[in-house]
């Protein structure tokens, strides 16, 4: 894999350029195309993801320092930051979101074998949302109040490996549990969401699909209970219970028994309210699904922090959509390029690695090894341990 090449052009090695190619022609994004294609797009702006590069002038700046690496970094000439504003301005955006979803089935596959928090063998995803705040007056398009715009990442992230299995990017104004309608249910499979996805309609639809879900129970919930399971109370579990919807519109939309778990934090004493309509597993079980459900609130914290999505290299729709899923394509990847060479530090580290040595002709194992061994490069996050071991 190395053969003298620069870890930068070693990470584009793992990538399936045959795969991009059909993509790009399907969506003519070459179309009249003479000297900035849609692969060197994609180096250029996953080199910003990588890099954590500021602006368009910043990339420009960092990639002319290094001239005579270009071309083995697979550019075939400058990058221009005007040349590189308008490709991602026209350049169609489901290329880059198409192609990240290849780099997840990948990873998927990889990171099946990965054990959970919760001793299960049935795939657990936690549904979510996060908001990515933006300025009105440059982003009218995605008008979310009357005084700012955003645009929001729906997300179902596979809790193996947390790898995201479906991410659609909505306007602010979309709903969370619109994302429900998008997302083909698997069957044995549990979806862990917070209450924002109560809609009994819906829920009931993953139950006919014959996947479960775990879910908090909204305050104003109108049910009776048929039946109590016994409980013990030292483990914080303080009812668990079969219960029926009583309300006009619920009980037609939800028609089957539902369960309801009570518990009790021991830490906080704040008590909790699940729901589900999965009755097998143990009660103190369900509860710890719902928590592992924070995963994907480190997962949104994480990408935040160490991608860039917050501020943005272009002002349209098509540019924002292209950065956001470049650089889940780029976080994708770097899980990969960890399982494969089965390497024995979080993606934090191999990222910030990654960002120091993009220009270094050095094995990616080499340099993660020198990390490994105190070197200059080992960064700390005692914040986020999403990705540690």
């Amino acid at each position: 894999m190395y053969s003298g090449k620069t870890v930068f052009a070693q990470l584009m090695d793992c990538l399936p350029w045959s795969t991009f190619s059909r993509l790009v022609v399907r969506y003519g994004g070459d179309y009249d195309v003479r000297t900035f294609p849609c692969v060197e797009q994609y180096r250029a702006m996953a080199f910003a993801q990588l890099t954590y590069r500021e602006s368009l002038r910043d990339i420009e700046a960092c990639l002319s320092a290094q001239p005579a690496k270009l071309y083995h970094m697979g550019f075939r000439g400058p990058v221009r930051r005007s040349t590189l504003a308008d490709a991602n301005e026209t350049r169609d955006w489901r290329i880059y979101a198409e192609f990240a979803q290849r780099l997840i089935a990948q990873a998927r596959r990889l990171y099946v074998g990965e054990t959970l928090s919760v001793d299960l063998k049935e795939t657990v995803y936690a549904l979510d949302s996060t908001t990515i705040d933006l300025c009105l007056s440059l982003f009218p398009w995605a008008h979310f109040r009357s005084t700012k715009a955003a645009v929001k990442m729906h997300t179902l992230l596979d809790l193996r490996g947390n790898i995201p299995s479906f991410i659609h990017v909505s306007d602010g104004k979309m709903h969370d549990v619109h994302a429900l309608d998008m997302i083909l249910p698997e069957a044995g499979a549990i979806y862990v969401m917070d209450r924002g996805y109560v809609d009994f309609a819906r829920l009931y639809g993953l139950h006919q699909a014959g996947a479960f879900f775990v879910t908090r129970a909204k305050s104003n919930l109108n049910a009776h209970r048929v039946y109590s399971a016994a409980v013990d109370r030292t483990t914080g579990v303080i009812a668990d219970q079969t219960i029926t919807l009583d309300g006009y519109y619920t009980r037609q939309d939800y028609p089957v028994h539902l369960r309801r778990v009570r518990f009790r934090d021991p830490i906080t004493g704040k008590t909790l309210v699940f729901l589900t309509n999965q009755t097998a597993l143990p009660a103190l079980t369900i509860c710890d699904l719902y928590k592992s459900r924070w995963q994907v609130e480190l997962f949104f914290k994480w990408i935040k922090q160490h991608l860039r999505i917050k501020q943005f290299y272009g002002t349209s729709e098509n540019a924002v959509k292209t950065q956001i899923w470049i650089a889940v394509s780029v976080y994708v990847l770097a899980a990969i390029v960890r399982k494969r060479l089965k390497l024995d530090v979080s993606l934090y580290t191999l990222m910030q690695v990654f960002s120091v040595t993009v220009f270094e002709k050095a094995s990616i194992e080499s340099v993660i090894f020198q990390s490994a061994n105190g070197s200059e490069y080992v960064m700390d996050d005692n914040q986020l341990n999403l990705f540690g071991y």
